[in-house]
This record gives structure tokens, sequence and C-alpha cells, in this order.
């Protein structure tokens, strides 16, 4: 029986800010799980954090003529502030140049080393004679062999976008000196995945054929029957978490072996702060653990950290690996070197007060089962003729005329009609059903059931016309308000997931508390006598000027 949820997020790369690419795949969906679980009244644990080691900080530090240390801390705060400014709240937002995140790096390499689950290899690699150091793909540059691009990279080309290995260059050059390397021995540390293809076949091909989505499942497939091959876990570089062997001077952890072990770390520094064991979270087959991710991080989540942990033997591994696609920005791919993307710390300056609208927009287009598309024009369309014209609309005329006919008191219910018995039945539904869409990672789904009941508040407004009825039949409109308030209400609890900032200025504006999952779906959350707050605009409209200013930023 699961007793606990340990929910993680793929750690973004302290080497620039965030974009709503990585929001739409992996962080709202991921925060909206958390806060529909909370909302159940279950134990979760909502681990996130900052993956600081790897080249491209190292390459970034020594453009700019200072420490990898430096650069990390400038968008390890930046990322963190962001998320918090979104509404994105996790229990513990770690960095791994924490001590206790090398420290635990360490100790499971150690334990892999030790019981002989690692294999030692020497291989040529290119080395930098002027700078006396190895060369990370990265920091090589070359012709590339296929399209002739004299810039391309030792592991890609960006003129072509060919995966490259730093032998295929033509003309090879150091970054560091511009010397022409040389080929020099090392050794390094490796994980032998092809031991565990039998076991990876029986774990995802058998056990998650039916619960992990289509998109997961196929890539894993792909990867196992190609055959899988021994995976370097060591590297030569000065930055990152330290080979704890005599004999591994100059040498770190890969980043991809030391970045997931990031989610044990942060449990581990959040259950020291809160008297907890991180075994209970990490060792238990009670606890259900999740990665959130991209599609990018598939094979690193649902193949190589899993055999990480069946290797070391003493952890869980990831019941489910819900990851989604990529998304674009007006049909183009979008591009951090092009600056060709919406900066989340630049679109919270620009759009204050407007997080929801973002995380709805985001939702609406999530890239569930194939990559999507973000737009200014639909962003606009979102705001104003959704949030605005059918949610926003239907709670300000609810208040405003509860304030007009009652003072802001709930009015006392009368007798039902079939058609509002019929709509008391849907209501009831509402829970479930999008419970139901989420626990089934269905976003998109969830949050269209969602809009869905506010359609139907606003129909059945519009459809029984208080302003008008209250001329002929008074008794009547204090029916009609009071089932519309309790609307409302059910409005403030299944929203909070997904809007959790109108979820609270709604509840200001009833007057209540948060509620919980289980309190929806009934028309008594709300008492005839309990009075209400003033109305105020859930949201505003955004005019066409606001849309092509941002048009014309992308262009520059």
């Amino acid at each position: 029986m699961i007793k606990r949820h340990l929910i993680t997020t793929a750690l973004p790369y302290a080497n620039g800010p965030i974009h709503i690419g990585h929001l739409a795949g992996v962080y709202i969906p991921a925060d909206i799980y958390c806060r529909y679980l909370r909302a159940k009244g279950e134990e979760v644990l909502f681990i996130g954090g900052s993956d600081e080691h790897g080249v491209p900080i190292t390459i970034t530090a020594r453009k700019e003529n200072t420490t990898p240390q430096a650069i990390v801390d400038r968008y390890h705060e930046m990322i963190q502030k962001s998320f918090e400014q979104l509404g994105i709240i996790f229990d513990i937002y770690s960095r791994t140049t924490k001590p206790v995140h090398h420290e635990t790096a360490s100790e499971i390499f150690t334990n892999l080393y030790k019981t002989g689950k690692l294999i030692e290899k020497t291989s040529e690699q290119y080395f930098d004679e002027v700078a006396s150091e190895f060369l990370a793909d990265r920091y090589i540059t070359g012709t590339c062999p296929h399209c002739e691009n004299n810039s391309a990279y030792g592991d890609q080309c960006e003129a072509c976008g060919s995966s490259l290995n730093a032998t295929d260059l033509i003309n090879p050059k150091s970054v560091l000196s511009g010397n022409v390397p040389i080929m020099k021995e090392t050794k390094h540390w490796y994980l032998p995945l092809e031991q565990y293809e039998d076991w990876l076949k029986k774990w995802i091909l058998e056990g998650h054929k039916e619960d992990w989505k289509t998109n997961v499942y196929g890539q894993c497939k792909s990867w196992i029957e190609q055959g899988l091959h021994p995976r370097a876990v060591t590297r030569d570089l000065s930055w990152g978490v330290k080979v704890p062997l005599a004999d591994a001077e100059g040498k770190v952890l890969y980043v991809w072996f030391d970045a997931p072990i990031g989610y044990i770390s942060a449990t581990k520094e959040w259950c020291e702060q809160n008297g907890q064991n991180y075994e209970r979270w990490w060792k238990d087959e009670e606890t259900r653990l999740l990665h959130f991710i991209g599609k990018d991080n598939i094979v690193f989540h649902c193949i190589i950290f899993p055999v990480m942990l069946k290797a070391e033997g003493s952890y869980i591994l990831p019941e489910n690996v819900p990851a989604n696609e990529f998304l674009n920005l007006e049909n183009n791919k979008i591009s951090t070197s092009r600056n060709w993307a919406v900066w989340l710390h630049e679109y919270l300056e620009e759009f204050k007060d407007k997080q929801d609208v973002l995380r709805y927009t985001l939702t609406t287009i999530a890239p569930e089962t194939k990559d999507s598309d973000f737009t200014w024009a639909d962003f606009q369309a979102k705001n104003n003729n959704e949030l605005l014209a059918i949610f926003g609309n239907f709670v300000n005329r609810t208040v405003v005329l509860i304030h007009k006919y009652y003072e802001g008191v709930i009015p006392e219910i009368g007798e039902f009609t079939d058609e509002e018995k019929e709509l008391i039945a849907k209501i009831a539904g509402f829970p479930s059903v999008i419970g139901t869409s989420v626990e089934k990672y269905r976003f998109r789904e969830a949050l269209a059931e969602f809009m869905n009941l506010a359609r139907l508040g606003n129909k059945y407004l519009t459809d029984t016309e208080p302003w008008k009825v209250v001329k002929t039949d008074p008794k009547r409109v204090k029916t009609i308000l009071h089932l519309s308030i309790q609307i409302c209400a059910n409005l403030s609890v299944l929203g909070e997931p997904f809007l959790p900032f109108t979820s609270a200025k709604l509840r200001k504006i009833l007057n209540i508390d948060i509620l919980y999952w289980s309190d929806s779906g009934r028309v008594d959350l709300l008492k005839a006598g309990h009075k209400i707050n003033a109305p105020e605009y859930l949201f505003e409209k955004i005019e066409n000027a606001v849309i092509e200013a941002q048009v014309r930023k992308l262009v520059k």
C-alpha cells in the first residue's frame, strides 16, 4: 500500500534562466500533480534543485572570466526565485554543489566500486599539451564532416544538427589554447549497462507497458532493443564531484551520474532539517517515486539512473516517469542561443500578477503526446476569451449580484427545479473526472474539465437571468444566487492545482479558508447567512499593444 509520494523534477542546468519550454514540459505538470495530491490530504515530498556541474558551466565561466561557482550562484538564485514567484513551491530546492550532495554521490560511487559493479577501462582521448588538460567534447572544435561547418563542437554540429564524436572532426583544435590536441591514454570507470538488459526488459518492457506514457515506453524500448553499452561515470575535468579514489587525480563524476543523485541528497538535506530519516523516502516500498522530466531526459531517468539504483541495491525504483515532448515558440524551435524564447524571469517582471495566465496557457497546450506550440496571440485569447470571459465573468456577476440584492450575505435556498437538480448532479461528478485525468497525467484534459464547470456556472447564470427574475420572483433569485456561489466555491477548490493565485483570490472574495478535494462536488460549502467580501476582478483584459510588444521583442 502506498503511504507517501516522492515527486522529483529534472534539475535545471544552472547555466541560464528558465524558459516556457521548461515550464510546459516539466515544472507546471509536476506542481499541478503535487498540489492535487496535497488537496487530497496525501503525504508528498516535492524535490527540486539546480544541476551545477558539467562542461557548459566551465565554458561560460571561462568566457566571462569568472569562476564556475560564480556562474551557478547567479543562475541558481534566479531560477529558484522565478519558480517561487510562479507558485511552483518545492519542499526543498537544493543544489548539487552542496557538501551533502558531494558526500552522497561519492558514497554511491564508492559502493558501486567496492562491490564490483563498475568496470575500469583505458582509452585514448584528446589532450591539450599547452593547457595540460584532457579535453571534454565541448572543448574541441573543428570542421563538421557532414556540412563542413568550421565551428562544430566535439559532440555536435549546431549548423546541421549532427551528433558527433570528437574524433570525427576535421582539423580539431583545443578551445583552451587553439593548439591541435594529441591523443593520450586515460583511465575511467564505467557502468556496464549491457549487464542489466534482461532486467530492464522485464522491468520496463513487460512491467510498464500499460502504465507508462507511449512516448516514454517507446524510447526505452528502442534503446534496449538496440543493445546497451558501458557508459563512463567519470571524466577528466576539474569542476564537479571528485572521484573518491587514490588513483583518480583530476577526475570528477560525470554530470549524468551525479545529477540524479541530487534527488537523494536533496531529500537527505530536507530530512535533516525536518527530523526525518531519508531512508523512509528512498528505501521503503511504501513510497511511490515519480520523475517529471522532458523527453531529452527519458533515457537517463528510465534506464541509466534505475540501473544505478538497482546496482547499488537498496533504493526504490521509479513507479512512473511522465515525460513530455517539446514546446515550440511561434512555430519555431526554442533556441536559447538565438534568444528565441520567453524567459520566465522577464515574464514575471512584465506581466505582474498574471502568473496564472501563463500557468493556464501552458497547461492547455502542454506537449503531453507530441510537440506543441506557444504563440502570443493564443496567450492573449486564452486570457481574454476563456479566463476573463468565462471563469472571471461568472464569479464577478455572482458576487456583484449577491452584494447588490443581499448586501453580500448568502441568501436562503429554496426549491430546486428539475434542471437545477441535474446541474447539482453534474457538479458532484467534477472532482472525480478532474482527479482521474490528473492521476493519468492528462493535465490538459483535467484543466479543460475545470473550465467546463466554469462554463456550466456561466451558462446557468445567463439562462436563469436573476437580474430580470428579481422583479417578478425575488424568492427564486435567492436560490439561483445561492447555487451560483456554491459553484464559485467548488471552483476555488478544483482550481487550486492549476491556478493557485486565482484560487487564493477567490477564497478571499468568498471569505473562506482553503478546502480539501473531498469537500468539492457539494453545494453546501457555503451556508446561508455567510458574508462574502467585496467583488474583485479575477482577471483583466490583455490589450493588443502588449502582445505586439512581445512579438517585436522576439524578432530583435
